[in-house]
């Protein structure tokens, strides 16, 4: 009994000297001892392993912030970029259409250029991602300033905006592709990034809230749209006059609210900066980088992501002409032009509230019974909104329910990119860099169908009649508002699930993917370290 207890070794060394009293059996007995060093180096390599993939609070934190900017200046942009080139800058509408639809479709074109270059960056001593987004940032500031100010001309005031909204988009564009390639390397575990990435979509999410409660409060507190003259008696200069100030007050609104995000924007690529550390891939074996050609083939040509691309490309539209229309929806269609801003925070509070409870649902039951449920859950009440008479209370109510819906179109496609990328190594192991195209060619087609909504959408209430600058609009262009934020976006949620459902990445097939990932990164890191001893 005794004997049973001792240690392994010790046990094969008292056996082989009972049975073998030969001098050989004892030397070989003898070395069996020093396998214990080299299990135990394994076991602290394991553990050394394990603390590198572990993303603490802070590092999850940190990572999130880097997600705000994109967010804050996309939300201040999407809800008031339209009535700011409309009743700001009084543009008329086919120009404003023309900046909105060759901003972004730039803005779409530039994601898979900046994705190629950055698939071919060298490692530096920051990373590979960290050096696009350091640089780009005062360059994205900058242009994102100019675009809030209106120039003291009238001739080019159409190609000031259009140059300077393609700059930021460009600058935003090498922020934002490395940044989102950057959850790949962020951590080699699965469930790290998956944690990591429902922090990021929490603080983006909350992003839309800062972008739209700064935007809006400042802008709307300035805001003066007299519907009626104070005094029938007055006369028209002193209306005139009355209207130009109000106007001026309204740039200048403009621009502080601009200058307060900048300050923002530059805030969380610091703290993005000193806060996360770009892991190089261990154990990656140095292959020829692929070419535009070969990646542009590589990216279309797996069906899973393809699947996934259109299926979110219908759904993102459906909220993304949502987002452009419904600060006018609000003003012009529902008569609350007072509380347009208010209603617009709500929705994004009410999207930020849900978050956590978005990541515990798609963790209980997949992420594509998350999406069902989360993406449809907005189709009744954008009926509902457009179904009744006009009311504060209940356009207050269905901002809430939509804000939920809002939630899980944010989180559900950066949840699913990571999922395509695993499944796309598992099947191509000898391909490496490639995951900045995954995510850059997914951002490309979703702007670049967002330029072409907002482009048609305001082309549309220029024959609807809009009159720019003006207070009160035909009823043709409520009814187009109408349409815009409603019919048109439910059938595009309902082609976009459809889609959907034939997306063939389940929870079996992830956690099988998880599990041969890695096994093959173990390897390669044992393989890696038995070459450096040798």
């Amino acid at each position: 009994m005794e004997h049973d207890r001792l240690p392994l070794t010790q046990r094969a060394l008292s056996n082989i000297r009972t049975m073998a009293r030969g001098e050989g059996a004892e030397q070989y007995a003898a070395s069996l001892l020093t396998i214990k060093p080299i299990n135990t180096e394994k076991i602290q390599t394991a553990k050394a392993k394990e603390r590198r993939n572990h993303l603490s609070v802070w590092n999850k934190l940190c990572y999130a912030f880097g997600g705000a900017p994109y967010q804050i200046t996309g939300s201040a942009l999407g809800f008031f970029l339209q009535i700011y080139l409309l009743d700001v800058a009084q543009l008329d509408p086919f120009y404003a259409s023309i900046i909105l639809f060759v901003g972004r479709a730039w803005d779409a074109v530039t994601d898979p250029t900046v994705g190629f270059l950055v698939s071919r960056s060298r490692w530096t001593s920051i990373g590979r991602m960290m050096p696009w987004i350091l640089c780009s940032t005062p360059f994205a500031v900058l242009t994102y300033f100019l675009i809030w100010y209106v120039p003291p001309f009238e001739e080019g005031k159409v190609i000031w905006y259009l140059v300077f909204y393609c700059l930021f988009q460009s600058m935003q564009t090498c922020f934002h592709v490395p940044y989102s390639a950057l959850t790949m390397f962020i951590s080699s575990n699965q469930k790290e990034r998956d944690s990591a990435t429902a922090y990021r979509m929490m603080v983006e999410v909350l992003g839309t809230v800062l972008g739209t409660a700064i935007q809006g409060q400042i802008v709307g507190g300035a805001s003066d749209c007299p519907t009626e003259a104070d005094d029938t008696n007055s006369t028209n200069l002193l209306t005139t006059n009355k209207t130009r100030v109000s106007l001026d007050e309204t740039k200048q609104a403009y621009l502080i609210a601009s200058g307060v995000i900048c300050l923002i924007y530059v805030l969380c690529a610091a703290i993005l900066f000193f806060g996360v550390k770009e892991q190089k891939a261990s154990g990656q074996r140095k292959v020829k980088p692929l070419s535009f050609r070969q990646g542009l083939w590589v990216v279309m040509s797996y069906g899973p992501y393809i699947k996934l691309v259109t299926a979110f490309l219908f759904t993102s539209l459906a909220f993304m002409l949502l987002e452009g229309n419904f600060a006018l929806f609000i003003t012009y269609a529902l008569g609350h032009r007072e509380d347009f801003h208010n209603i617009l925070l709500v929705i994004m509070l009410s999207g930020t509230l849900t978050i956590p409870w978005w990541q515990w649902f798609l963790a209980r039951f997949g992420k594509k019974k998350a999406a069902y449920f989360g993406i449809s859950w907005a189709v009744p009440f954008m009926i509902l909104i457009i179904s009744i008479r006009s009311n504060l209370i209940i356009s207050y109510l269905v901002s809430v329910a939509a804000g939920v819906s809002v939630a899980a179109a944010f989180l559900l496609p950066w949840s699913m990119l990571p999922d395509v990328v695993d499944d796309f190594k598992v099947k191509n192991p000898d391909i490496h860099g490639h995951e900045a195209l995954f995510y850059s060619f997914y951002v490309f087609f979703i702007k670049f169908a967002s330029g072409l909504s907002l482009g048609i959408s305001t082309l549309s209430l220029k024959f609807a009649g809009y009159v720019t600058g003006d207070c009160l609009q035909p009823e043709s262009v409520s009814l187009t508002l109408k349409v815009l934020v409603s019919p048109v976006p439910v059938i595009l949620i309902v082609v976009g699930l459809l889609i959907l459902k034939t997306y063939p990445i389940d929870e079996e097939r992830r956690q099988y993917n998880h599990k041969v990932l890695q096994e093959l990164l173990d390897s390669e890191s044992e393989t890696s370290e038995l070459g450096s001893s040798v």
